[in-house]
């Protein structure tokens, strides 16, 4: 299949988690085409949907957003390392304003210093073939999993001389590397507009091949509840890891909320940044949250996301792994 005409990123299983509230899409190109239309169905053969090792256990799972320097092996592993002993998994992004070290080698480091790495694969600036290349080498590097997204443009000024690709779509993605690669894992927007698409998209997803599925952030657990309450009743019945946004400074939060639909409770940040200790009250809140998205049903773990913190890499970490120890300390887990 080709791309929807009129969508910048030539997706074809849209819309992406970029539309923004006046459905307008968020590289500014006007109207989300996918956003006023019926929704695409998957038409391709049905994907085997194999579930991410960290997800076989059947306990809850803490999976937490990886934030490195680039190019930094020895720094990747010590951030490894603090995350490791309270967080079941790392999701290595890959981002549209820094660069880094290709997906099998980011694999590779964080596999060694004793994580365990589901890569994100975007279809920005890569090709089909250097897809199924990636795909092939990260099977063989030991990821744990591949997180299937379209990928959002570039940063202003990143790379102009560059071509940005999209030869496929996070879905189509997804569908590859539930045949080729390790376990398939797709994002979803539940407060993205339009909201009433989305839980029908993620069935979609799962039926071309993915086996878990990573929120983004919403304003409330009885909003993830609804959501996935909705995707059920479509016919999804993949695990799905709510966002739990980790907010300890003014500028981190801004920083999230700047994103297009990702929401965050406005109350739950006023109070954590007017706390005596913002850190601490942070941290507290992110386990609090977590622990109510957790009770959730349909939901079987958690993303710890964002950097954490607007200070260093280190110090992220070290706020995301004691949240970390702290939900495994509530729920037993």
């Amino acid at each position: 299949m080709t791309g929807t005409a009129g969508c910048p990123k030539h997706m074809t299983f849209g819309p992406c988690g970029g539309v923004r509230p006046d459905l307008g899409c968020e590289l500014g190109t006007g109207p989300c085409p996918f956003a006023t239309a019926p929704l695409v169905p998957w038409t391709g053969p049905p994907g085997p949907a194999a579930l991410p090792g960290a997800l076989a256990g059947g306990g809850p799972v803490v999976l937490a957003d990886l934030t490195n320097p680039p190019y930094d092996a020895r720094a990747l592993a010590r951030l490894t390392r603090t995350l490791a002993g309270s967080c079941d998994a790392l999701l290595l992004g890959q981002h549209h304003d820094t660069p880094d070290f290709p997906p099998t080698l980011l694999a590779m480091l964080v596999r060694d210093a004793g994580g365990r790495p589901w890569v994100t694969l975007t279809c920005r600036d890569r090709n089909r073939v250097v897809l199924e290349q990636d795909l092939a080498g990260l099977a063989a590097a030991g990821a744990d999993a591949v997180f299937c997204v379209t990928g959002d443009a570039r940063a202003p000024g990143m790379r102009p001389d560059a071509t940005q690709v999209f030869d496929l779509d996070g879905t189509r993605l997804a569908a590859l590397a539930a045949r080729t690669g390790p376990a398939a894992v797709v994002p979803e927007s539940p407060d993205a507009p339009p909201r009433d698409l989305r839980p029908a998209r993620l069935a979609q997803k799962q039926r071309a091949g993915a086996g878990a599925a990573v929120l983004n952030h919403v304003a409330s657990p009885a909003r993830v509840a609804a959501f996935v309450a909705g995707a059920r009743r479509h016919g999804a019945t993949l695990p799905v890891l709510a966002g739990v946004a980790v907010v300890t400074d003014e500028r981190g939060a801004r920083t999230l909320q700047g994103y297009p639909g990702l929401e965050l409770d406005p109350e739950v940040v006023a109070t954590v940044l007017a706390a005596p200790d913002p850190v601490e009250a942070g941290i507290e809140a992110a386990t609090d949250e977590a622990v109510a998205l957790l009770a959730v049903d349909g939901v079987a773990g958690v993303n710890l996301s964002g950097k954490g913190t607007s200070g260093s890499d280190e110090r992220g970490a070290e706020i995301k792994a004691e949240v970390g120890r702290r939900i495994r300390d509530r729920t037993g887990a």
